[in-house]
């Protein structure tokens, strides 16, 4: 598998944000099928910038006939960013007890995001899946969210250990989202983003224009 540039390489933190200021929206309602099994009392997951909305429904019109798009997750509050990195860290300090806080620090950012860099906080990333026409989840390899250790590596976008089918459909997710102007974090299929830190170092971008909001 090539190498990647992972959420803490410092090339990622040293892009500057520009915060344009533009407001959370909530995906509910505007004819993405939204998963709710996220689903938090505020309603955030289902929240994004408006843009990035407005994206994701072109993206859906690209899909071929009798597919839709899936969010499954989009706005993070910044708090519980902190926490799943948290726990993810602690998880592979105490499977991998030789291993440096450097260490840790890296492969806990393969599977989440480090709080000071993260798109999800931002309203700028989004978990995303197909769905058919009936609004069932389609398999694309693995469960969203698997862990490259639980999955072998099968999280990764561009996996060898998947089937021919579950590559063509991450071939026409990665299409529709791709020419909407998303992003893909490699190391998951379904996470893209757009106008963060991450998403700007890859397209060139000079800055962010989607910094952490807090609600």
């Amino acid at each position: 598998m090539n190498e990647i540039v992972l959420m803490s390489d410092p090339k990622v933190a040293a892009i500057p944000v520009r915060e344009c200021g533009e407001r959370l929206v909530d995906a509910r309602g505007s004819g993405l099928l939204v998963d709710e099994s996220r689903q938090d009392a505020a309603g955030h997951y289902a929240h994004v910038r408006r843009n990035v909305l407005e994206r994701l429904l072109s993206a859906q019109t690209a899909l071929p006939d009798g597919l839709r798009l899936l969010l499954v997750e989009g706005y993070r509050p910044p708090r519980l960013q902190e926490q799943y990195f948290a726990e993810y860290a602690e998880q592979l300090q105490a499977e991998n007890p030789q291993w440096t806080d450097e260490q840790i620090h890296r492969a806990a950012s393969r599977y989440v995001a480090p709080p000071d860099v993260a798109p999800h906080p931002a309203g700028a990333a989004i978990d995303i899946t197909l769905a058919d026409s009936s609004e069932a989840e389609l398999d694309l390899g693995t469960r969203m969210n698997a862990t490259p250790e639980e999955s072998e590596g099968a999280c990764y976008m561009d996996a060898a250990n998947i089937t021919s089918l579950h590559r063509a459909r991450r071939r026409i997710l990665a299409t529709a989202m791709s020419n909407a102007g998303f992003v893909n974090y490699p190391s998951e299929w379904w996470h893209w983003s757009y106008r963060d830190r991450y998403w700007a170092l890859v397209t060139g971008a000079p800055a962010a224009a989607y910094g952490p909001v807090t609600r």
